[in-house]
């Protein structure tokens, strides 16, 4: 869990570092709105972490032809919080698949 003197805007950005490693190794690469996009996700996904905010459910179905890739890479960076839920995850790997698309 995020402590709650941490300072969102830096997790932020020390978070989006971690996954622009894992997307230049896959050979992965966003445009600048692609960028804008995951960046404003990842934030809300770290307040959600900080304050135990849940998303709703959704459809695993509605995510099957994300690739298998897309998905590892959004687990990955879901497991680097304690406390987020898979729903994170699939929302997530879609920046990825359309990043991959590229």
């Amino acid at each position: 869990m995020i402590e709650d003197n941490l300072d969102l805007e830096l997790v932020t950005k020390q978070t989006i570092e971690i996954i622009n490693d894992w997307l230049a190794e896959c050979h992965i690469f966003q445009n600048d709105v692609q960028k804008a996009m995951l960046y404003s996700h990842i934030k809300a996904m770290v307040e959600r972490a900080k304050n135990l905010e849940k998303l709703p459910k959704v459809d695993p179905m509605l995510f099957d032809e994300i690739s298998e890739e897309s998905l590892l890479l959004a687990r990955k960076t879901i497991e680097l919080f304690n406390n987020l839920p898979m729903e994170e995850a699939y929302l997530l790997a879609v920046h990825y698949e359309v990043a991959k698309a590229n």
